[in-house]
């Protein structure tokens, strides 16, 4: 994307009020994608997922998304014991009582994407304090909704909140999304070396084999993989039972030394604009996600 373009989507942003949400998907669907938007008749998975921005609307989904109340949601659903336990809620950062929490922990506010407020403290010894209040407070002012016109991030409630760190000292905590369609999980994309500052994305099936779905997977080489983690069955079940009456759920796990933990929910992965994903993919993921009369 040129500069240009980055130039009006942030000018569009900023009138974000003048339009209602259907012509403001419209606008940034052509901006990052370079083509119209058919709400009428979509076929790809970054047309359907504007479609279920607008059309999807199930109160419940607000509790899926905010990080906090996701744990409650969740643990009753699949159990307490793939909950990372929370230390600590806050709505403003001077509020955090650092004295309480132990020496290793992490900072998120509830309802960014990605590592965006995302604080790791390995020893409180040598946290920068001002800089986790500078990424919080900025994550605190950012709104997924105003942004991207993702509808269950309207009006939330922002909250900071610190949970334990899971994970082994010096080893990078790899993250699973699972790419799930009412129940049924096609794929997980496996996030590597994101702490190296040089991500790695590769999808594998149930079976493990690659998919080639995305830039990086199809310069893979013939006869590329990766180590298969233990509990990779149960990972797929649970991401299953998350997802079921769902037409499409990106469902984030964690495992640790074969214990799974749950991550996150996202209804719409890179907020329906990703152009990694190779076109034939987008067409055979928007192919399996059914959506709502």
């Amino acid at each position: 994307m040129n500069l240009y373009t980055r130039i009006i989507i942030k000018v569009v942003k900023e009138l974000r009020f003048l339009f209602t949400d259907k012509l403001y998907l419209k606008i940034l669907y052509y901006l990052y994608m370079g083509k119209r938007l058919d709400l009428k008749n979509p076929k790809t998975m970054n047309e359907k997922m504007q479609w279920l921005k607008l059309y999807d609307r199930k109160p419940e989904y607000k509790q899926m998304v905010d990080k906090i109340q996701a744990k409650e949601y969740y643990s009753k659903m699949i159990g307490e014991e793939y909950i990372v336990p929370t230390l600590g809620i806050w709505e403003k950062f001077e509020d955090i009582d650092f004295d309480t929490l132990p020496n290793k922990f992490v900072l998120k506010t509830n309802h960014s994407g990605g590592n965006t407020g995302v604080i790791v403290c390995k020893d409180k010894s040598t946290f920068n304090k001002e800089n986790a209040r500078r990424r919080i407070e900025k994550s605190l002012k950012s709104d997924i909704y105003k942004g991207f016109g993702e509808w269950p991030y309207k009006d939330m409630k922002k909250r900071i909140f610190a949970e334990e760190l899971i994970g082994n000292e010096g080893e990078e905590l790899v993250d699973y999304k699972f790419y799930c369609f009412d129940g049924y999980v096609d794929a997980v994309l496996i996030c590597m070396d994101r702490q190296i500052g040089d991500p790695k994305f590769y999808f594998f099936d149930k079976e493990w084999n690659l998919k080639r779905y995305n830039k990086r997977g199809k310069m893979a080489p013939e006869g590329f993989t990766l180590p298969k983690p233990e509990n990779m069955d149960k990972m797929f079940e649970l991401a299953s039972q998350i997802s079921k009456g769902i037409p499409h759920l990106r469902v984030d796990l964690y495992n640790v030394n074969g214990k799974i933990y749950y991550g996150e929910s996202t209804f719409f992965t890179a907020a329906g604009f990703d152009a990694n994903r190779l076109p034939e993919a987008d067409l055979y993921f928007g192919s399996l996600i059914k959506l709502p009369n």
